[in-house]
C-alpha cells in the first residue's frame, strides 16, 4: 500500500472552495497501490471515510484498493489523468496448491460493496474475472471529479 498525505492547498481548483470554506484537512494520495488483503482496506478506507478526508486517486489502484469507491463518498474522490482502478475476482492463497485460488462466493460479496455505477462498468466489461480489467482515462472521469 503506498499512502501520502499532501496538504489541502495542494488539491486541483475544483476542490479550492470546499477546502477553503470546510478547512478540510489533508487529503490522502493513492499513487501506486497493488492491493492486499481485504480487512486492512476495509479498516483503512473507513477510517478515512470517518475523518473527512478526501482521496487522490493519482495511479493505478489495483484489487483491494478499489473497495474505496464503495466506502468514501463519491464527492470525497478525484482522480488524475494518470488514476487507473484494476478489478479481479476475489481469491485466496491455498497452502497446498500455493496458488491463488479465485472464489465466487467472495466476488459476489466484493461486487456487493461497490456503488452501483462500478458494478455496471464491471459488468458491462465481463464481470469480475481472475484477469484485471481497468477503468480510466475518460470513462473514469466520467464517475468521479478530475483533480491535478
Amino acid at each position: 500500500m503506498i499512502w501520502r498525505k499532501l496538504p489541502a492547498g495542494a488539491m486541483a481548483s475544483a476542490f479550492a472552495a470546499v477546502l477553503l470554506s470546510s478547512m478540510a484537512s489533508a487529503a490522502v494520495r493513492i499513487e501506486g497501490d497493488p492491493g492486499g488483503e481485504v480487512s486492512s482496506y476495509l479498516h483503512r478506507f473507513h477510517q478515512i471515510r470517518d475523518s473527512g478526508q478526501r482521496v487522490v486517486i493519482d495511479g493505478p489502484c489495483l484489487s483491494a484498493c478499489t473497495l474505496l469507491t464503495g466506502i468514501i463518498p463519491r464527492n470525497r474522490i478525484c482522480v488524475t489523468p494518470r488514476a487507473m482502478l484494476g478489478f479481479h475476482a476475489a481469491s485466496y492463497y491455498d497452502d497446498v496448491s500455493r496458488s491463488l485460488v479465485p472464489t465466487r462466493a467472495g466476488s459476489r460479496l466484493v461486487m456487493r460493496m461497490y456503488p452501483p455505477e462500478i458494478r455496471r462498468w464491471i459488468d458491462r466489461h465481463g464481470g469480475l474475472t481472475p484477469h484485471l480489467i481497468q477503468l480510466r482515462g475518460r470513462e473514469l472521469s466520467a464517475l468521479y471529479q478530475t483533480c491535478w
